[in-house]
């Protein structure tokens, strides 16, 4: 089997890898830092806004199971990317809304779904759709975090929610192979 890889990034990575290890087609998610200037660096540092990484995933999935337009597609339903360096109470260019495109064909496929995307929103979407640059992993206590503690997701306050702020939000649709 021959994968191919996706890395996004849309506020806290414990969410994010919990999503799309859901999605068919998806081998495996690893949770980490992309986008910075830091090598190595700690969550500890991240947290800082020093490093300037965002908080990311990277995705093996299997093209022929999943397309990179349906994870695309995942990815905008399960962040609202109009908050610029943030998600719900989660602030700071860590938590950015990202894309970080492997190929000329993602970059492309981003572009055009970002387009497609921004028809449910009020606000633009700020989601930065960059090169990948080097992918950092997290610190194995973050890997499968929820796996671990029984969680299944993150509680965002309503307060902070987009449907609290009269924001259009996509919903999730149940993942089906691209």
């Amino acid at each position: 089997m021959a994968t191919e890889k996706a890395m996004f990034a849309a506020g806290c990575f414990w969410g994010v890898e919990a999503a799309f290890r859901q999605v068919p087609g998806v081998v495996d998610v690893t949770v980490g830092y992309s986008g910075g200037h830091t090598e190595h660096p700690t969550y500890r540092e991240v947290c800082s806004d020093r490093t300037g990484h965002a908080e990311a995933v990277q995705i093996e999935f299997d093209p022929d199971e999943v397309s990179y337009e349906r994870l695309l597609e995942v990815l905008w339903g399960i962040h609202n990317p109009t908050q610029l360096n943030r998600q719900g109470p989660d602030i700071g260019t860590q938590y950015r809304s990202a894309i970080f495109h492997f190929t000329p064909e993602q970059e492309a496929a981003a572009r055009t779904s970002r387009e497609r995307a921004q028809a449910q929103f009020h606000r633009p979407i700020v989601t930065e759709i960059t090169p990948a640059s080097a992918f950092w992993p997290a610190e194995a206590y973050h890997q499968r975090y929820f796996e671990k503690h029984g969680m299944v997701g993150c509680a965002i306050p309503a307060e902070s929610s987009a449907e609290a702020s009269g924001e259009a939000r996509p919903t999730v649709a149940p993942p089906v192979p691209g």
